[in-house]
């Protein structure tokens, strides 16, 4: 148990922040003069398209890539979630990707669903690898995929919700899959439009988000910290003058008196704080509940989700108003992601059928040639051949000898 909390600590909620944050979403970012984000450049997939990633390394793409592999968590759930998981080849299988739909797909980790084994990435021999942040923390990995001639873009770390925004849409550059990340941006947008403006008039009690017994929690500069601002809560870290991640101190925790504490649903059933904080307010009253880790620790769409859920049970009443908009904003995502994916079936039928059509369209001309140049050596062969009944005196041989051949060529040519 133990174990898989500090990976999910140090691999899968690394933000942007300064101090011990390490994890898969981003990490103390790597240093970068002009990252390639959707504010600096046009959004669409044109292609060749060239991108500058967070380390600084130029990345051109001819085409859009037959092959993609995922390097950690985020990066699979930012493919999925952009509708290029068709091409994605491998991905990180286990705990941290148990929402997606692998089959078909190679897991490129050490059989603990999070730590990349460069061999097994090399032989899919890849178009393109997405890469989060934390990949600068294992530069040996980035290095060697670069020095076997990969493609290797990673994202620049996420602060916020607005980071993860562009990851998603620099996704859809990355894949050619502009029109579906879109389709996303939108939804996500439409969801915390809803939901900020379910929250416009209420009080907004304190929280702790607490990761372990220790108690490790997230401070500002993270987009954790952002998603408990926009559910309707305030951070008590943030309060207490945490910045980025760190640990927050059981008198600390006493003295902020959170009304509700938060955690993980992967790794406890109960909140992780010592029986010294028994005595808080969210303890007395037993408001405290988990929340969907993978949701809340990686950086990529299904944040709208954690923020669902805190808004859901910290704020019910104002959730049970919106609740039927929020369900209409997901059938309409749905419904629209449908419509293009009929919208690509219909354009790749159309282009197989013109395919066709310029198949047919150069045989018929290629026939009708062939047939023009036969009909005008068989007209010259009737010629030659009346000349030779003038001159040989063999009534009607040359006319019906020439047409029979003539019509035995134009039979050959319809088999």
């Amino acid at each position: 148990m133990r174990r898989l909390l500090i990976v999910t600590i140090a691999i899968l909620a690394l933000t942007a922040s300064a101090g011990p944050a390490l994890a898969a979403g981003g990490a103390a970012p790597a240093a970068s003069s002009g990252v390639q984000t959707p504010a600096q450049a046009d959004s669409t997939c044109e292609y060749p398209i060239e991108l500058e990633d967070a380390t600084g390394e130029q990345l051109t793409l001819e085409e859009p890539p037959e092959s993609i592999v995922a390097l950690y968590p985020s990066d699979a759930q930012l493919v999925y979630s952009v509708g290029a998981e068709d091409r994605l080849e491998g991905m990180p299988m286990g705990p941290y990707t148990e929402g997606l739909e692998t089959e078909g797909k190679t897991d490129i980790t050490a059989d603990d669903g999070v730590t990349p084994v460069v061999e097994e990435i090399i032989a899919l021999e890849p178009d393109v690898v997405l890469a989060a942040n934390v990949v600068t923390f294992e530069e040996d990995k980035l290095n060697q995929l670069r020095d076997a001639g990969i493609d290797v873009y990673v994202f620049d770390s996420s602060s916020s919700v607005d980071d993860v925004r562009s990851a998603v849409e620099i996704t859809g550059q990355l894949t050619g899959a502009c029109d579906s990340s879109d389709v996303t941006l939108e939804w996500m947008d439409e969801r915390l439009s809803i939901i900020e403006g379910a929250l416009a008039d209420e009080p907004r009690p304190s929280a702790l988000y607490a990761m372990d017994g220790e108690v490790y929690t997230t401070g500002t500069g993270t987009f954790q910290h952002e998603i408990l601002t926009t559910a309707g809560v305030e951070n008590v870290a943030a309060n207490a003058g945490i910045e980025g991640w760190g640990i927050i101190s059981d008198e600390t925790i006493i003295d902020e008196d959170p009304e509700w504490i938060l955690y993980g649903d992967d790794a406890y059933d109960e909140p992780p704080v010592s029986d010294a904080v028994g005595e808080t307010t969210a303890m007395q009253e037993d408001q405290h509940f988990g929340v969907d880790a993978n949701a809340m620790s990686q950086p990529a769409p299904n944040v709208v989700f954690a923020i669902e859920d805190i808004f859901a049970t910290v704020h019910a009443d104002a959730y049970g108003e919106v609740e039927a908009d929020l369900e209409a904003a997901d059938e309409s995502y749905e419904e629209s992601l449908a419509d293009l994916q009929t919208s690509a079936s219909d354009d790749e039928n159309a282009d197989e059928e013109d395919a066709d059509s310029g198949n047919k369209s150069n045989a018929n001309d290629s026939e009708s040639e062939m047939e023009d140049e036969d009909q005008g050596e068989n007209e010259g062969t009737v010629q030659d051949a009346n000349e030779s009944d003038d001159e040989d005196s063999i009534p009607g041989f040359g006319v019906p000898v020439a047409l029979a051949a003539i019509a035995g060529l134009l039979g050959l040519r319809r088999l």
